[in-house]
């Protein structure tokens, strides 16, 4: 059975001098503040764009997936630390997302890492769902 997941966004006035905040209703976890600033000026503001939202999305997929995949090779990974970059340029929109990764998995070798984690990017949900370039950078820890 599919499940369903929603947040809602209140936005208040032009996209310059407008602002809003975007509400995570599933979960309950919080409400936090977006402006058209905090997508273009430096990530110290106290507020979160949509691509800082995708990067959070965008990681924590590739997390589960690589877990999945790892463990049903018979290597299940003692820990994975990722993380997703996610790019945007004004005029252009979302550029690219960067991938990296290090785990320490027992008994698998740094080529079987790379190749199921490659495994990973391409089938992630998340990753299925954008139309942008995926970069990956995988290693044991």
């Amino acid at each position: 059975m599919a499940t369903i997941r929603t947040a809602r966004t209140h936005w208040e006035g032009s996209l310059l001098k407008g602002g809003g905040s975007v509400e995570l209703l599933s979960s309950g976890l919080g409400t936090f503040d977006v402006t058209w600033a905090a997508r273009i000026e430096p990530p110290s503001s106290g507020r979160t764009s949509p691509e800082e939202l995708l990067a959070a999305a965008h990681s924590s997929c590739f997390s589960m997936a690589f877990s999945n995949i790892l463990d049903k090779a018979g290597h299940a990974p003692e820990s994975l630390d990722v993380s997703a970059e996610v790019g945007f340029q004004p005029g252009v929109g979302v550029t690219g997302s960067a991938i990296r990764v290090r785990g320490v998995v027992p008994g698998l070798s740094e080529e079987e890492f790379v190749a199921l984690a490659n495994d990973a990017k391409d089938n992630c949900p998340v990753s299925k769902a954008l139309s942008i370039e995926i970069t990956l950078d995988a290693a044991l820890a």
